[in-house]
């Protein structure tokens, strides 16, 4: 037993309690929804959950997941290569290629694991990968591991892209990449994926996109931020997740070219050495992908409550991003201010999340709100009214 260790990571901990950035989990003993209760007999309105179109407590996936059970199972005890593919997974790789206009799909336990074994059977240290600045940890791990030259580019800069395209070229790589989330997750900016394909058009590049808080919700029919930003058929490579627009569940894929995917299959470790997602939600995600189809009202929905918040908050002086997606950070200026903040109103039961470095840049604090469409237009109003009196209360707004 190593001593030094263990101090170690007493030290690393109360660093973080000192510094007030120790994450605590609250216990939800409810299902996921719009109202949730915690443990200690706290009801609150949930508007931090990715549960963009209230599909988590769906009846029709919970009859879908007990149908499954029924038919299937309870799990697979295999990975795919061995035991592990039932005809199921299958058709939900199918399904979710052809609802994405993609040739075909593969199947991850989670998106974090699709990002991190998508890079390294790909590329190598004779490609070059740029890489947006504020991409999601997945992507950035999954880069980590393939040993291909990193370039970063600020945010949704396209002068930025274009002069690290050149260094990228210049540099004499075999293929170059551009990676990035459709939708940046603490900001909800939707990626400039339009001008991003014309720049990889111009320069042979691949384009890669995280559209994990996109698909289900963007574009006229829920297929994500490339249908949002009319260029189907211009990416080369679209992961994502079922744990959030498409039922809440943990389930990832990878959706490309055909003879990407069966490269996957042959070599990427995730996938190789993962037990194969359960059958019971593979069903429902068979189930959810066909009600994208039928979900435009849930969509509707959505976006006239984002409107309503957004809005309603800038009205009465919030500063928050300028997009156009659920995800709606209120920008503040202090941590310990954030926190007082989502105290406040859990107080009032609205449950929220105050997000600060490293999750977010040192100066931008933030209270990151997520839309839902299962949130009544009183449930928005009530949330507006109790941002507005803790505000003055903290002499935020006047």
């Amino acid at each position: 037993m190593s001593k030094n260790f263990y101090q170690q990571i007493n030290n690393c901990l109360n660093e973080l309690k000192i510094n007030n950035l120790l994450k605590k989990e609250s216990i939800i003993i409810t299902p996921q929804n719009v109202n949730i209760e915690i443990v200690g007999g706290y009801r609150v309105i949930n508007f931090c959950s990715n549960n963009y179109l209230g599909l988590a407590n769906d009846q029709n996936l919970i009859l879908e997941v007990k149908k499954g059970i029924d038919d299937y199972g309870f799990g697979i005890a295999s990975v795919r290569f061995i035991c592990g593919t039932q005809k199921i997974h299958k058709i939900l790789e199918k399904k979710i290629a052809n609802f994405l206009c993609m040739e075909d799909a593969i199947l991850y336990s989670s998106c974090f694991d699709a990002n991190c074994g998508l890079f390294e059977p790909l590329f190598g240290l004779e490609d070059s990968i740029i890489s947006d600045s504020l991409n999601h940890a997945s992507i950035i791990d999954g880069i980590r591991l393939c040993k291909a030259k990193v370039y970063i580019f600020n945010s949704n800069s396209m002068d930025d892209l274009k002069k690290r395209l050149n260094e990228a070229k210049i540099s004499g790589s075999r293929n170059i990449i551009i990676a990035v989330d459709g939708v940046t997750s603490m900001d909800g900016i939707i990626a400039k994926l339009h001008d991003i394909c014309e720049l990889a058009n111009e320069y042979q590049a691949l384009v890669i996109v995280d559209d994990s808080h996109g698909v289900g919700i963007l574009g006229e029919n829920g297929k994500g931020s490339h249908e949002y930003c009319n260029v189907i058929g211009k990416i080369d490579i679209i992961t994502g997740t079922f744990g959030k627009a498409l039922g809440g569940v943990s389930g990832g894929y990878i959706a490309a070219k055909k003879n990407v995917i069966e490269l996957l299959r042959q070599k990427s470790r995730p996938y190789l050495f993962s037990n194969s997602l359960a059958p019971c939600n593979v069903v429902a995600f068979i189930k959810a992908v066909d009600m994208m189809v039928d979900c435009n009202h849930l969509r509707e929905k959505l976006w006239n409550n984002v409107k309503l918040f957004r809005e309603k908050m800038v009205s009465i002086g919030f500063k928050i991003s300028n997009s156009n997606h659920a995800i709606i950070p209120i920008m503040l200026n202090d941590v310990k201010i954030s926190q007082k903040f989502t105290y406040e109103l859990f107080k009032k039961g609205i449950y929220v999340m105050s997000f600060f470095y490293p999750v977010v840049p040192k100066n931008k604090p933030r209270i990151r709100v997520q839309i839902s469409a299962s949130h009544s237009e009183n449930d928005i109003l009530y949330a507006v009214e109790s941002f507005a009196s803790i505000g003055k209360k903290l002499n935020i707004i006047k």
